[in-house]
């Protein structure tokens, strides 16, 4: 018998299997590089990221007269164009005093807070912001009034001076009463020596406050 038929269709079924191979091979490869070319495509049509920066915001309401702690802050990524031109780092922040009132979520700026800079403070003084409920009253100071600041316990009715000789250092522009987070009365920032720094913000918060001219 002779073997070369049978050789030749070892052969013949051989090579049809390798060109399976080949072609099934050369398949994948095409898969790969239009997956590859998909992939890149969205890329390119989605386009490089919006720059943001980082700006300071408000955690929850803040009210007039707020001296600034890491709690009532935080940070929000904006688009650069809508960032406002000077936003201090919460550090930056902290100690500082809200001329006015500020909602949650809002940018806070320098434009918001109680300048300490060009204020007359002697020695061993410190400026404290404290608001005065009547703005009648708050209306009859100028800048450099000295004057006492008498608090009154409203649940006891008791009655005493907290600070004396205070000098009237700032009157920042009272804000809009409509506004959220606005409170009633008048912010006054006055010089006291430090050591009653404490009794006078505390009066501050509790109390209602008001002022007893000198003559």
């Amino acid at each position: 018998m002779d073997p070369r038929p049978s050789s030749l269709g070892g052969a013949r079924r051989s090579l049809s299997s390798a060109r399976r191979r080949l072609l099934l091979h050369r398949r994948l490869l095409a898969a790969v590089a239009v997956a590859i070319a998909v992939l890149a495509g969205l890329q390119a049509a989605a386009g490089p990221g919006a720059a943001t920066t980082e700006v300071t915001v408000a955690a929850r309401d803040l009210p007039a007269g707020t001296t600034l702690a890491a709690a009532d802050l935080t940070t929000v990524a904006v688009p650069l164009d809508a960032a406002p031109a000077r936003s201090p780092a919460p550090d930056d922040l902290l100690g500082r005093v809200l001329a006015g009132p500020v909602p949650a979520a809002e940018t806070v700026t320098e434009a918001r807070l109680v300048g300490t800079a060009g204020l007359d403070l002697a020695p061993g003084q410190v400026a404290v912001p404290v608001r005065l409920p009547d703005p009648g009253t708050a209306a009859l100071l100028r800048l450099g009034d000295e004057v006492d600041l008498v608090a009154t316990d409203p649940q006891a009715g008791s009655t005493r001076t907290v600070g004396r000789d205070v000098r009237v250092v700032a009157l920042p522009e009272s804000g809009d009463a409509s506004e959220p987070g606005a409170t009633t009365g008048r912010l006054v920032v006055v010089a006291v020596a430090s050591g009653e720094a404490h009794d006078v913000a505390g009066a501050a918060v509790r109390d209602f406050l008001t002022v007893a001219f000198r003559p």
